[in-house]
């Protein structure tokens, strides 16, 4: 007899993938600065250059994270025009209690709310930590769902905030944006290294090449792909959790029926880094994404895998 998925099945199963995911990103970097650099050094002078590489790069990441970690929260939601919103306020006090009740059946603190003025149905998480999180909902979605499927909803973002997804994807940000930026210093210094006719500093150009190459394939295959990946384990995990918080997957399944056929922001359509972190991409359906490159998980996958849950 083969036996049916629970909540906590699914949960822990999107977590270990998760965990793998973000383990291959320092161990494929590494391995295509070692490799890229084999083909014109050898393997002990390409193991040092790797080394010499892979330390700064790590501590430059480092650095831009902590300095993500103090803005990041406030950038997305500046992008997002959104507003803040409290229970004084008779036209959000009931949605301002539903979030309430919502992080009280989590167990986490209370989250700031915040109204995105656009018809469209979307919604996300920010936040460094659950002390400090905000939740913010379109008008649309507001409108357009009841009750329980707007508790679902809220339950699915309050799941990214108690899983961490927030830190997770601004770690992912960061790093990508230090990897691009490597690569075009990298790419200056071989260029500059190659009008020079020595051979100390012919043999170093073709070492700076190889490795700014290791960084474009990093940066414009590996990345996308790994990045997308935990994107799409992060939002099945979500729906999971969320469901365990309202003890309601059904409601949030039917949210995404709805939500899936309008949910364009508008204000963040040139903001792509945005798309990851909301309930569904707010660029709108893409037909011709392969879904290695999609944010998040076919919509009817979300669905059946929520309908499927005891």
């Amino acid at each position: 007899m083969t036996k049916v998925k629970t909540v906590y099945d699914h949960i822990r199963s999107n977590n270990i993938k998760t965990m793998l995911l973000v383990v291959a990103f320092p161990l494929i970097f590494i391995a295509l600065v070692f490799l890229f650099t084999w083909i014109v050094v050898p393997a002990e002078q390409a193991l040092n250059t790797t080394i010499k590489v892979a330390v700064p790069t790590f501590i430059a990441c480092a650095v831009w994270l902590l300095i993500s970690w103090a803005f990041g929260d406030s950038m997305m939601l500046h992008s997002a025009q959104a507003q803040e919103i409290s229970d004084e306020d008779p036209q959000y006090r009931e949605i301002f209690r539903s979030v309430e009740n919502v992080a009280i059946a989590a167990g986490l603190p209370q989250p700031r709310v915040y109204i995105i003025n656009d018809d469209s149905m979307n919604a996300f998480a920010t936040g460094r930590s659950p002390k400090d999180a905000s939740v913010a909902l379109t008008r649309g979605i507001i409108k357009k769902l009841d009750k329980l499927e707007l508790e679902g909803v809220i339950a699915h973002e309050m799941a990214h905030i108690g899983n961490r997804d927030i830190r997770l994807d601004m770690m992912l940000i960061t790093g990508i944006g230090v990897t691009v930026f490597a690569a075009d210093i990298i790419f200056r210094l071989a260029i500059s290294s190659n009008h020079n006719n020595n051979d100390n500093k012919n043999n170093s150009s073709a070492i700076l090449l190889m490795v700014w190459l290791a960084f474009m394939v990093f940066n414009w295959i590996i990345t996308p792909i790994l990045r997308m990946a935990v994107s799409r384990n992060r939002e099945y995990a979500a729906d999971a959790t969320g469901a365990h918080i309202t003890r309601n997957p059904r409601a949030l399944a039917s949210a995404l029926r709805k939500i899936t056929t309008d949910a364009r922001v508008e204000c963040l359509d040139k903001v792509k880094s945005m798309a990851a972190v909301c309930i569904a991409d707010p660029g709108g359906p893409k037909e011709f994404v392969s879904s290695l490159m999609a944010t998040h998980p076919p919509v009817e996958k979300r669905i059946e895998r929520l309908e499927s849950m005891v």
